[in-house]
């Protein structure tokens, strides 16, 4: 059976993540990298297998290094320790190598749905660089080279650049028309003709294609980190907009000198290989484009610091709007009950005729017989007039007769 997968849990016992990592509360964001990677390295599974210990040592690197490589998570600690931090919001690196066959298909499922997944790089990949054991192939200036790289392996390549183009500034970048997940890395010289590993990029799909890349252009440039709050915006669907630009992280080399320097591609894919395309630029020839990605840079930073403040006036509005929504529902639902209300009033003003009526009941339930002399007695002028009529004409009619009679 694999190894469970590590996911964003913490450690049980927590210990301040400076001690674990050896260095102190002033440290800065490279020095504090290459502690982690060097203890990352000592207490990898690859190479501590037989050793649970190792794998819990391991875990709680990677957990310190995870709050203090956040500047906001580092802010959070200093000022109230672990309680500040939401823990569940946390990104952890999983190492592909030490995972099961089951942990690898649930984390490539995850991975194909869109689900951020930061991934660790082999342990033996790491320590050939150290050692200086890898194979380093040529990458000139303004060329590229295609190729396919194994799953957790990685493919060296150097790039030697001169005074002046170290000067106009270097740019590499990888791209995959098949849309392969990989690494782009970067390693400086650690002695004893060893590289450590100094950068590293994962591919982001763009477009039709996935893509890395490093610049080296003088100027701060930053690196999209896509897992930042992941699991804290799915909670909230809203966060996922202003919490976007909070993956930006600046990157630790902004210039490279002249010389040869390494990078190497890793592949990152689950199952299969990564196929690739590595080119070296050199900027003077793209000074326009150069000067659009530091402008652009700059916006977005001032963009993300207006989000930042846009964020808190949206949601004092967010929460005034649900206020008086809710309030609009309590009143419509308030005056149709009162008009409601009124329509029946209304309609009690009525007289209700039953199907007694004629024998004498009144419209209050009451009831009274009337004598029928009083009934006669109670007739009308009109009636006394009809009356009178139909006595005259029998007395005529009778006249008429009885002259009839004498004649005969």
């Amino acid at each position: 059976m694999g190894s469970k997968m590590e996911g964003p849990s913490a450690p049980a016992v927590r210990r301040d993540p400076y001690e674990v990592l050896s260095v102190s509360r002033d440290s800065s964001d490279q020095e504090i990298k290459t502690a982690y990677r060097k203890l990352a390295l000592k207490y990898h599974p690859d190479k501590n297998g037989s050793n649970p210990e190792a794998s819990e040592r391991f875990k709680e690197v990677a957990y310190s290094y995870s709050i203090l490589s956040d500047p906001e998570k580092r802010r959070q600690y200093d000022s109230a320790g672990f309680e500040a931090i939401d823990t569940e919001g946390m990104d952890m690196e999983i190492d592909l190598s030490n995972l099961g066959t089951v942990n690898t298909m649930f984390a490539a499922l995850f991975s194909k749905l869109g689900v951020p997944i930061k991934t660790t790089i082999s342990a033996n990949v790491l320590e050939e660089a150290l050692n200086g054991t890898v194979t380093i192939r040529p990458l000139p200036i303004g060329t590229s080279v295609s190729g396919k790289v194994e799953k957790q392996s990685a493919h060296f390549f150097g790039v030697t650049i001169n005074e002046q183009q170290a000067d106009a500034g270097i740019v590499v970048r990888v791209t995959s028309a098949a849309q392969s997940k990989f690494k782009l890395l970067y390693f400086e010289q650690d002695g004893n003709l060893g590289y450590g590993l100094a950068l590293q990029e994962d591919s982001e799909k763009t477009g039709k294609v996935t893509s890395a890349g490093m610049y080296f252009l003088h100027f701060q440039v930053y690196r999209m980190d896509s897992t930042v709050n992941a699991l804290a915006m799915a909670k909230d669907p809203e966060a996922s907009f202003f919490k976007r630009l909070e993956g930006l992280q600046p990157c630790e080399v902004s210039e490279l000198k002249a010389g040869t320097h390494i990078f190497a591609v890793y592949g990152d894919n689950f199952f299969k290989t990564a196929t690739y395309t590595i080119e070296a630029l050199c900027a003077k020839t793209y000074e326009d484009t150069t000067e659009k990605l530091k402008e652009i840079e700059a916006q977005i930073l001032r963009k993300r610091t207006e989000l930042r403040q846009f964020e808190t006036e949206y949601r004092k509005a967010l929460a005034r709007f649900q206020e008086v929504t809710t309030r609009y529902s309590q009143e419509k639902q308030s005056v149709d009950e009162m008009l409601k209300q009124r329509d029946n009033i209304h309609s009690t003003f009525t007289v209700t005729r039953t199907a007694n009526n004629s024998s004498g009941h009144s419209s209050n339930g009451s009831s009274s017989k009337v004598p029928s002399d009083d009934l006669k007695s109670e007739t009308s002028p009109v009636d006394d007039f009809i009356s009178e009529g139909k006595d005259k004409k029998k007395k005529w009619f009778n006249l008429n007769l009885k002259g009839s009679e004498k004649r005969l």
